[in-house]
């Protein structure tokens, strides 16, 4: 019985992180990178084990902007700077710590009032080419 009750407390966590509750991102305990849909349609599947750090921070185009959103995320890889704009930004960066942050991408403006973590943009910048 306490087994069957450990499965049913389990779903609720594995529903959490579908893509149907929040298209912005999703998590799992197995994987070993981090697929990042670029909103110039472009997708990266970055490996965790190039994970260099990441620095969420205040988004400075506020100053200029008052509907810019609210947060940025650097994300450094490697190879890769991963450059994301949103709010709620937290939940992404315990993804991240975690290495179960599944995927990352842009949702529309008009999702971001009924989604706890709303990523309006994504952008990927290479640092290294082919070594």
């Amino acid at each position: 019985m306490k087994s069957s009750q450990l499965n049913t407390s389990e779903n609720p966590t594995t529903a959490a992180s579908s893509p149907r509750d929040n298209p912005c991102l999703g998590s799992d305990a197995t994987i070993a990178a981090l697929d990042v849909f670029a909103d110039d349609g472009t997708s990266y599947l970055l490996p965790y084990a190039q994970f260099l750090y990441a620095e969420k921070i205040s988004n400075p185009a506020l100053e200029k902007e008052p509907d810019a959103p609210p947060e940025k995320v650097l994300i450094r890889f490697a190879r890769a700077d991963v450059v994301v704009l949103g709010s709620g930004l937290k939940r992404l960066e315990e993804g991240i710590q975690k290495y179960e942050l599944k995927f990352v991408k842009s949702a529309d403006r008009r999702l971001a009032a009924t989604l706890n973590t709303h990523i309006a943009a994504v952008t990927v910048t290479l640092t290294k080419e082919n070594v």
